[in-house]
């Protein structure tokens, strides 16, 4: 087996150790992943469907509810083919667009795609059903990768309902329905946005298992986090993405809190969403917009106090954010785990529950959490 070198004091994960397909073409359900536990350093083992029992009553999880876009359209550059993954919509009616190299898969029609810089502004990409968008101006003055592109006509929810298709990478085995990207929670939107990526933390519930953690007194609190393209590549730190916290999940999480509930962010999406709505106090209050927060140690959480997340490239900004909920030992402990038990990696994978170490709070020890 052959990995990647990665960030985590050189651990590496095997290649052998992605998800290549979703759970329920390898298993026997969308639930039959594996789940890690973190408490502190302390790690424990378990199945996805026993996620009830590290639960108790009053928890909170806090949940994504955005949809998956089939946001991955084929289109046409001076002759060139080329793969637009549609990222985010604007304010002003442009998209963020990311323009990708086809892959070998598929006739190169559809499957995994490789990196391609953007631009010139000016450009104009043929679409199917003979649309086209035109690059205006990079998302990031200091970026190529990602640019502001206006859509003849605007119908974009039109043009991914006929011609889109998941973004897919290239450690998947072949393509997949957008069915396959949908979580329990995914709810449409009125203007046709949402997720240009699965917000995957989410996938393995089962109506099933909420029904169960309901009954056991584990509440569930809506967010919306329509989240971007990530950077497959180059692991760039998350751009502003379009978020809303609703005014019943910000009273339930403060009363949660209050009353000694723990607030478990389900993926890093619920986190950032949440944390952007929270006061230096940690209160919550309902808000909505655009958020730019990235969530590091030295920020540090307000009101998150534990994240079932999966199981993210080491070199991944996002465990900046798992650091700063968990602590670092605690997270180089799970992920060294997490490699020796063949947990497997990505939206496919299996899932890393991260709890707040209760052993060690005494007026005497320091808390990573509230």
């Amino acid at each position: 087996m052959t990995g990647a070198a990665v960030g985590l004091e050189g651990l590496r994960v095997p290649d052998a150790l992605s998800a290549r397909v979703p759970a329920e073409q390898r298993g026997a359900g969308r639930d039959d992943v594996r789940l890690l536990v973190s408490r502190g350093t302390e790690v424990s083992h378990h199945a996805f469907r026993e996620l009830a029992g590290q639960l108790r009553a009053g928890d909170v999880l806090v949940v994504n509810t955005s949809r998956t876009l089939a946001a991955a359209v084929d289109g046409r550059l001076c002759g060139e083919r080329l793969v637009v993954h549609f990222s985010t919509r604007g304010d002003d009616g442009r998209w963020a667009v990311e323009l990708r190299t086809p892959g070998t898969g598929g006739g190169g029609r559809t499957g995994a795609t490789r990196a391609r810089a953007g631009g010139p502004a000016g450009a104009v990409v043929r679409l199917p059903g003979g649309g086209h968008l035109v690059l205006e101006e990079p998302l990031d003055p200091a970026g190529t990768r990602l640019w502001w592109a206006r859509v003849a006509g605007g119908d974009v929810a039109g043009l991914l309902g006929r011609h889109g298709r998941p973004i897919r990478y290239g450690y998947t085995e072949r393509d997949q329905p957008l069915s396959a990207y949908q979580t329990v929670f995914a709810l449409p939107s009125p203007d046709g946005s949402g997720s240009a990526e699965m917000p995957s933390a989410g996938r393995p519930f089962t109506a099933r298992l909420v029904a169960e953690l309901v009954s056991r007194g584990v509440q569930f609190a809506p967010i919306r986090l329509d989240t971007g393209v990530a950077s497959a590549e180059a692991h760039e730190p998350p751009y502003p993405e379009r978020f809303e916290v609703p005014a019943t999940t910000a009273r339930l999480v403060n009363a949660a809190a209050a009353g000694g509930g723990r607030i478990v962010a389900v993926g890093t999406t619920a986190v950032r969403a949440l944390e952007s709505a929270a006061g230096p106090g940690g209160t919550v209050r309902a808000a909505s917009g655009w958020t730019d927060l990235v969530v590091t140690p030295r920020r540090g959480v307000r009101v998150v106090d534990g994240l079932l997340t999966g199981l993210h490239e080491p070199a991944a900004s996002h465990l900046l954010m798992l650091e700063a909920i968990a602590g670092r030992e605690a997270l180089e402990r799970g992920y060294t785990e997490a490699v020796r038990r063949l947990y497997l990696w990505h939206e496919f994978g299996d899932v890393h529950l991260v709890l707040p170490d209760e052993t060690a709070h005494s007026p005497s020890c320091a808390s990573n959490f509230r």
